[in-house]
């Protein structure tokens, strides 16, 4: 299994690598002296090939035993999974997903949650690790249902039983982290197997293929317009900053609510020739309707808002030039024509909101892809605690879709008054990156979450170089400055309500 590296996709663990800023003291940890060896591994696995190799103490991490092994729940089913047993245990599991349409197995990921003492576990998703983009391998049913919903469920089961077995005692706590694919699986998670942990963070979720739908339609939009150069998503950038950046309070290149922004890009239209300080008419046009958004005749988002402020980050997941070269394949819904468009070629320069998106949405594929069920009674039952967070800067799901489920979870969900919380984080890109404070403390958050109690109303994000620190409000609330005060002092912040 290769481990994948890829900006944006990767970068969800770095809002793990905070210091424990606990008040509670953890219990000793549990020091385990058995070797890394079969033993246990064959007892556990009840199949040949699972391995355990000895990784030594280094002066950044501590020594532990890393087990790989492939799961095949049912036939056709390959599961890969990277399990991390450190020496000294502090008793818990964390669990990740991926990025993209593939999983992840990467030490990186986990290497916080390691070197305090977690057990770690993590999976390929179901098919080797590989190209970002490629989903060639949803054509296989077993393959699909793997990605989809079984890996995470699978990778956690068995890693339970690994644990309690090679510790000799069972695990206290269990929690999971993921972002963007790996927020779906958390999402999905707490969905279809409500006691597999006790508190999950599902950031920047792609919880229904409507990201993969606007990413097509977002690709059409700017085609028609006849591209964008950087310098000209920059002069959007620099305008909407213009008109809305204060409307917290405070210039400082972040707008906090841009929802409420209503920067009406015709202001910078040019009245004769394309220059430099100017849109054209038909990039004019394309910027609102990318503002907008795109519904389809029943009313669902065919393609999901882009938020004013963000502009020169947006050809990472956009093919903004207007060449149609988009980098992410439509977010790999192109890979899935032979699975949802069986014997159909599509036009996808021409990919109907009318007719094209409901039939996505309304795929067997969909059916068993899609994390969009908001009815999370039987996790919230059980006590477990769910944290989302959305960079408005992404590109590529929208934090209006995470809106949307944070709505629709607190409408159906009693619990989910001290249970749920939702966080909006200014100037962030999709899991990291942007001018935004992206570094959050967010395994700190849920431990103290779950053992005290008290459910979060401020997430203080940094910058990794720390020169920015910034309060982000539990949704709906969002961060206004007081007027005076250090703008990094999170004191110098008040959480209001914001727009609708």
């Amino acid at each position: 299994m290769r481990v994948f590296a890829i900006a944006g996709l990767a970068l969800f663990a770095a809002g793990c690598a905070a210091p424990n800023a606990l008040g509670r003291q953890s219990p000793p940890p549990l020091v385990v002296s058995d070797g890394c060896n079969g033993e246990i591994l064959s007892a556990v696995f009840g199949m040949p090939g699972a391995s355990g190799k000895r990784v030594a103490k280094t002066e950044i991490m501590p020594g532990y035993c890393e087990v790989s092994a492939t799961l095949r729940p049912v036939a056709g089913s390959n599961i890969g999974v990277v399990y991390r047993l450190p020496e000294k245990w502090n008793g818990k599991l964390y669990g990740t997903g991926g990025g993209g349409w593939i999983g992840n197995v990467a030490l990186q990921t986990v290497s916080e949650a390691l070197r305090r003492g977690y057990a770690t576990m993590q999976t390929d998703g179901g098919h080797p690790i590989g190209d970002v983009w490629d989903n060639s391998w949803a054509a296989d049913d077993e393959q699909a249902r793997d990605f989809s919903y079984r890996a995470i469920h699978e990778m956690t089961v068995t890693g339970k039983r690994l644990t309690a077995r090679w510790y000799r005692k069972p695990h206290s706590r269990a929690y999971y982290l993921g972002c963007s694919t790996g927020g779906r699986m958390g999402l999905m998670e707490a969905q279809r197997y409500p006691a597999d942990y006790d508190a999950i963070v599902a950031g920047a979720p792609v919880y229904t293929l409507q990201t993969q739908t606007s990413s097509v339609l977002r690709t059409n939009v700017f085609s028609k317009s006849g591209g964008f150069s950087p310098a000209d998503l920059k002069l959007a950038e620099t305008a909407a900053l213009a008109a809305c950046d204060a409307n917290d309070g405070l210039k400082d290149g972040l707008i906090n609510d841009p929802r409420q922004c209503t920067w009406n890009p015709a202001t910078i239209q040019c009245s004769g020739a394309k220059t430099d300080s100017c849109l054209s008419a038909p990039q004019v046009q394309a910027l609102q309707a990318l503002y907008a958004g795109i519904r389809t005749p029943g009313g669902q988002w065919a393609m999901l808002p882009m938020s004013r402020g963000g502009e020169s980050s947006w050809s990472f997941f956009v093919a903004t030039d207007g060449k149609g070269n988009d980098p992410t394949k439509g977010g790999g819904l192109i890979g899935l024509e032979p699975v949802i468009f069986p014997g159909r070629k599509v036009d996808w320069a021409n990919f109907s909101p009318e007719a094209d998106v409901p039939h996505v949405r309304a795929s067997a594929f969909a059916a068993i892809y899609e994390a969009k069920d908001t009815d999370l009674s039987a996790f919230f039952g059980r006590g477990g605690k769910l944290l989302m967070w959305h960079g408005e800067s992404d590109a590529g799901p929208s934090p209006v879709g995470s809106n949307d489920y944070a709505r629709a979870v607190i409408a159906a969900n009693p619990q989910a008054v001290s249970q749920y919380r939702h966080f909006l984080a200014p100037g962030v890109g999709h899991c990291a990156g942007g001018a935004g404070a992206d570094v959050l403390p967010l395994l700190e958050m849920v431990e103290q979450w779950d053992q005290t109690g008290h459910a979060p109303a401020v997430l203080v994000g940094t910058k990794r170089d720390g020169s920015l620190t910034r309060p982000h409000c539990a949704w709906p609330n969002v961060a206004r400055y007081k007027g005076s005060g250090e703008a990094n002092d999170p004191a110098s912040w008040q959480c209001v309500a914001r727009g609708a």
